[in-house]
């Protein structure tokens, strides 16, 4: 079984990734914080922060690992209709934060999230860096869906997306797929959700050759 790895305070590195545990699959290290350098440094080794308030800092790299190639993107008819509609109004980097909060709220059949206020604040440092985008949908000039992410070159690591309204969320993926030029979208790990829409499973090695492959060159 093992046991994850303790993060010492100073301490900005994590361990390989091999190092990972096999149940929960995953988990490698616990503490640290969030701060912007080691974040960064967490997605770029195909690590990333997953935990509920009162918990310590929980890092995962699961294997397989869920990834969406653009051009395997799989948009259904009754989808491209409400595309081809316009029925929502398309925005990036306009409601970061309000985006994130959104995906926080409770959900039905959740019991809270995992989206913690330390999280928000967080990720909205990466956004004034540079580092983390936005997708949001509008309808009546309300919020209706989006998504958000960290963004490094050609690779969007997807963090979590809402819908306040049909298809929103789906529209806010597509748009970033299609109109960006990233090479690699990251679900993190699979579920029927991202697997309608074309994601897949590779094997953890294969994932850390294609982020060194792709997060230092220029993308969206």
């Amino acid at each position: 079984m093992g046991a994850p790895y303790f993060i010492k305070p100073g301490d900005v590195d994590f361990p390989d990734v091999r190092r990972a545990l096999r149940e929960p699959d995953g988990l490698l290290a616990v503490g640290g914080d969030l701060s912007p350098r080691r974040l960064l440094r967490a997605y770029r080794s195909g690590i990333f922060p997953w935990y509920s308030e009162g918990q310590p800092i929980l890092w995962w790299s699961p294997d397989p690992r869920a990834v969406l190639f653009p051009e395997r993107l799989h948009v259904s008819r009754s989808l491209e209709k409400v595309l081809a509609k316009g029925v929502y109004t398309v925005t990036f980097d306009t409601a970061f934060q309000r985006v994130m909060e959104a995906c926080a709220a409770p959900r039905a059949g959740q019991a809270g999230t995992w989206i913690t206020e330390d999280m928000i604040t967080a990720y909205c440092t990466l956004h004034r860096m540079g580092a983390a985008r936005s997708v949001e949908c509008w309808r009546d000039g309300e919020l209706a869906g989006g998504m958000y992410g960290v963004a490094l070159g050609r690779v969007f690591f997807g963090e979590s997306m809402f819908s306040r309204r049909s298809n929103a969320s789906k529209v806010a993926l597509v748009h970033l797929l299609r109109g960006g030029d990233y090479a690699l979208l990251d679900c993190q790990v699979h579920s029927a959700h991202v697997a309608s829409l074309g994601a897949e499973t590779i094997a953890r090695a294969e994932f850390i050759k294609l982020l060194r492959q792709w997060c230092d060159i220029p993308g969206s």
